[in-house]
């Protein structure tokens, strides 16, 4: 057992290849590092092939790590499956529901095969579906077989719930629902791990995240602490015809200039919009479509994603 008892999820240096020793051998994981806390919320994010599902099939149990070591609740969650499946919860990307059974029969098979926890009325009602029992899967939308995924996930009571992907294919209120659950179980002592590529709802529920590339964690922390090295922007307009040069503003990093809109980067957002604005004023100048934002976990994400790095190359060229 782990001697930290809030530490949930200990994974050190893990790795995981695929093919090893052939032609085709590919590492998906290199080396990675994760700590997760009871009751935290923690996110992984990263661009389709960086690693993200490898490491939680990892965590899961499904698969042993080809090197490193890897705890979840203290044990070895692939050699000591028994004693971790029964504590956690899943929900994969995709479910696999016989789509002749209604509802409450999936509901029904899947609270046999769980530990005591909720009972399939609490789950359903839930997750928003207390009024689809009687409906067969196979006639249920996208964001409904995403809402039974999550039901069957949380039936156990589990002290760790692992969430891939949880909210695609929902719609926006669908989203904003399964949100407040995951803030719901996290006050009960819920300890979640996360993969999402909506990073708005990472930056909304999560303790924590981490942002992988090619299988290594190239950021780590909170969201204030992955934004806190990336530069908030100031946009504007400069009126046709405006022959007034624009003042030293000491703090930009990178002026862009595409046509007449003019991107001013900085880490020193306050003072650099002051500056602007008193020089506007001297001038007489109208700034148009001003906007004035901090730096978002979009821009951290983008700028250590080759999507990013390729988008802010094209941008300096």
């Amino acid at each position: 057992m782990n001697e930290d008892n809030s530490l949930v999820i200990d994974a050190r240096d893990v790795q995981r290849t695929y093919g090893a020793g052939g032609r085709n051998e590919y590492r998906a994981v290199r080396g990675v590092t994760l700590q997760v806390h009871r009751g935290e919320v923690f996110a992984l994010l990263g661009t389709n092939g960086a690693g993200k599902t490898s490491i939680v099939e990892l965590l899961e149990g499904l698969a042993p790590a080809d090197g490193g070591t890897v705890r979840v609740l203290g044990y070895d969650p692939f050699r000591e499956r028994t004693r971790v499946r029964p504590l956690t919860g899943v929900m994969l990307q995709t479910g696999g529901f016989p789509a002749d059974l209604t509802v409450a029969e999936v509901a029904r098979f899947w609270a046999r095969c769980a530990r005591p926890g909720r009972t399939v009325s609490e789950v359903l009602s839930l997750v928003g579906l207390q009024s689809r029992l009687s409906v067969p899967v196979k006639q249920l939308s996208g964001g409904e077989h995403r809402r039974l995924d999550l039901a069957l996930a949380v039936m156990g009571r589990p002290e760790v719930l692992f969430l891939d992907e949880p909210t695609t294919g929902m719609d926006p209120e669908g989203r904003r629902d399964t949100w407040e659950i995951v803030q719901q179980l996290r006050q009960e002592g819920t300890t979640v791990l996360l993969t999402t590529h909506y990073l708005e709802e990472a930056e909304g529920i999560a303790d924590r995240v981490a942002i992988l590339q090619g299988g290594v964690v190239v950021a780590e922390g909170t969201t204030a602490d992955v934004i806190a090295d990336h530069p908030s922007r100031v946009s504007f307009e400069l009126p046709p015809g405006c022959s007034e040069a624009l003042p030293a503003m000491p703090g930009v990093t990178r002026r862009e200039v595409l046509g007449r809109t003019i991107v001013l980067h900085t880490q020193y957002l306050q003072p650099v919009l002051t500056t602007l604005l008193v020089w506007a004023n001297e001038h007489e100048v109208v700034l148009q479509g001003l906007d004035a934002r901090s730096a978002t976990l979009e821009d951290a994400f983008l700028a250590m994603t080759p999507i990013g790095q390729s988008r802010s190359a094209k941008v300096g060229s």
